[in-house]
């Protein structure tokens, strides 16, 4: 079984958006949520999908999965006060139905629209032959660390080194789920995402390229971007660009 666990648990300070948090902010008459959903609802792949939302907002996702016919849904629940507790609730939820030590769960953004079917299918083959497929696009500027103060450059790295970490991020349901346990035993859970923990728990951790415009809409600029890219997507289909 491949489960996906859209997480979206937060409301959005960046967006400055106060009457609606981003995941449910709308292009073209559809949130935002919707169409990361559906990506995960036509992928013949995927078996069901667990989304996290934050509380208030429980009783509004269920009615857009209802109102987008997104069948594969199979469970909304709460998110925590942080993603990973968000992704750990979801995990929870997702392992009461596991049926095998072999069934995989992508975590991804509930504000990345702009996954693609390759990109899902990928990190499903690179959890079975690897382990994990953590989603990563190509560094295309430099990348500088500062001191401290952030006013000196302490070090510069050649782009054709590093990555950038984007979702999904895959693994084995029982993997990440028992490390998230782990963590919270030894009183160590604030870890930036699911592959710095895992890296920190001695996981080997693989690479899947997806595509340079799966970007997480946080600020405006960023809604604004991933509206110009859906059009983008629309046009070539309409006319085959």
């Amino acid at each position: 079984m491949n489960y996906g666990l859209i997480f979206a648990g937060g409301v959005g300070n960046r967006m400055n958006s106060n009457a609606i948090p981003k995941q449910f902010l709308e292009i073209h008459g559809k949130p935002i949520i919707v169409y990361t959903l559906e990506h995960f609802e036509n992928h013949p792949e995927i078996d069901a999908i667990c989304v996290v939302i934050v509380q208030e907002w429980l009783d509004y996702m269920k009615g857009l999965v209802q109102k987008y016919n997104l069948s594969k849904v199979k469970w909304i629940v709460p998110g925590g006060k942080s993603a990973l507790e968000s992704q750990y609730n979801g995990l929870v939820e997702v392992s009461k139905n596991t049926k095998s030590s072999c069934d995989v769960v992508l975590i991804h953004d509930g504000v990345r629209p702009l996954i693609d079917e390759k990109t899902i299918s990928n990190c499903i083959k690179g959890v079975h032959d690897y382990g994990s497929a953590i989603t990563v696009a190509p560094a295309i500027e430099t990348i500088i660390r500062t001191e401290s103060d952030g006013s000196t450059i302490k070090d510069t790295f050649s782009r054709t080194d590093c990555k950038l970490a984007r979702a999904p991020q895959s693994f084995y349901v029982k993997d990440i789920l028992s490390t998230h346990k782990q963590a919270q035993e030894d009183g160590f859970y604030s870890f930036i995402d699911s592959t710095s923990m895992m890296l920190h728990y001695g996981y080997s951790v693989h690479t899947v390229e997806g595509p340079s415009e799966n970007i997480k809409v946080t600020t405006p600029s960023d809604f604004y971007a991933c509206r110009a890219l859906l059009d983008a997507r629309e046009n070539s289909q309409l006319y085959g660009i």
